[in-house]
């Protein structure tokens, strides 16, 4: 197998290539680096979340959408990936299925407007 540019290093050098790749937004090839080290380390939360960030912003979608649900599966709290998730569905014209993450994602900002406050 030939290794590439992506996949080369270790994993701590192969994160912050995939962190400087969506830094500079190449999404792409972020993706692609975050693919593999999720793959080797599907237990971990955050380059999972940066690996939904870059489909998200490169307008894949459904990948993000899946990659958020693998997010709240792992850290059931973990607020940002609710926000994402919900505005993930909210660009997918799923609004109603957003709203509850948005809600979720609003009480565990803080966030207990009126609208929060019906959890």
């Amino acid at each position: 197998m030939e290794m590439t540019y992506y996949d080369h290093g270790t994993p701590a050098e192969r994160w912050e290539r995939a962190r400087q790749f969506f830094d500079a937004k190449e999404y792409a090839a972020a993706a692609r680096i975050l693919g593999a080290l999720v793959d080797e380390t599907p237990e971990q939360v955050a380059p999972r979340l940066l690996l939904a960030r870059a489909y998200y912003h490169s307008a894949q979608l459904r990948r993000a959408e899946k990659e958020l649900r693998e997010v709240i599966e792992l850290d059931p709290v973990e607020g940002y990936a609710r926000l994402m998730l919900g505005r993930t569905l909210e660009r997918q014209n799923r609004a109603a299925e957003a709203a509850p993450h948005l809600r979720v994602a609003a009480a565990l900002n803080g966030d207990f407007t009126q609208e929060t406050a019906r959890l």
